[in-house]
């Protein structure tokens, strides 16, 4: 990855949330800066996907706040932040070139950014391939392009490995290293699949607010 980011701090200070009337967590309290990540971890139904969808401004906490601080002055989070979700947002008609160029547009990059992304996630000789003719590891492949064509400096990653072949997973952890060796950061929800060099934080404990190197 050739960005470089100015150094920069998420702080997340005292997050708390409900799924309908059912408390999530309290207290959820961390500092993620340059260079780090975050490993999520608690069984489904923990609330890892909701304090995803809080941290990219999708979904409101029920109390806490959220600060970035981006080269010494406060920045915006949504504006500064890839978020990968469950669904990868393929349509079935369009080819895979097509939608990468679309995403390219959409976050103000040249359109050889999309080219370039297709290759970088091994897409390159199924470009002209419509949506429902892509596999499902091929359109997870196609949603990871996002992240490469357009560089932002936090990855909210939402079980990136989903739908994924050995290859494929090894993808997503070059393509977090080097996100991270350029400055970025990021935090994933995983099901124990581990993500190296990491620190750790399980909304499911009641010391939910500590967060601990892997």
């Amino acid at each position: 990855m050739a960005t470089d980011f100015p150094p920069f701090t998420l702080h997340v200070r005292s997050i708390s949330a409900f799924r309908g009337y059912r408390r999530l967590y309290d207290d959820v309290s961390f500092a993620l800066r340059s260079g780090e990540a975050i490993e999520l971890r608690g069984p489904n139904g923990a609330g890892k996907t909701t304090l995803l969808r809080i941290l990219a401004g999708l979904t409101q906490p029920a109390s806490g706040e959220i600060a970035f601080d981006l080269g010494g002055s406060l920045a915006d989070m949504g504006s500064h932040a890839h978020f990968l979700g469950h669904l990868d947002a393929v349509k079935a008609g369009e080819s895979a070139a097509a939608q990468a160029r679309f995403w390219a547009q959409y976050f103000d990059a040249p359109l050889s950014a999309a080219d370039a992304a297709l290759s970088r996630v091994g897409l390159e000789k199924r470009q002209n391939v419509p949506g429902r003719g892509l596999s499902a590891g091929q359109k997870r492949r196609l949603a990871l392009a996002r992240l490469v064509m357009a560089p932002r400096p936090v990855w909210l990653l939402d079980e990136p490995f989903a739908s994924l072949d050995i290859q494929g997973r090894e993808l997503v952890l070059d393509l977090v290293e080097a996100h991270r060796a350029a400055g970025g950061a990021a935090i994933v929800a995983l099901h124990g699949e581990g993500l190296p060099n990491a620190q750790t934080l399980d909304v499911s404990s009641p010391s939910v607010g500590n967060v601990e190197p892997a």
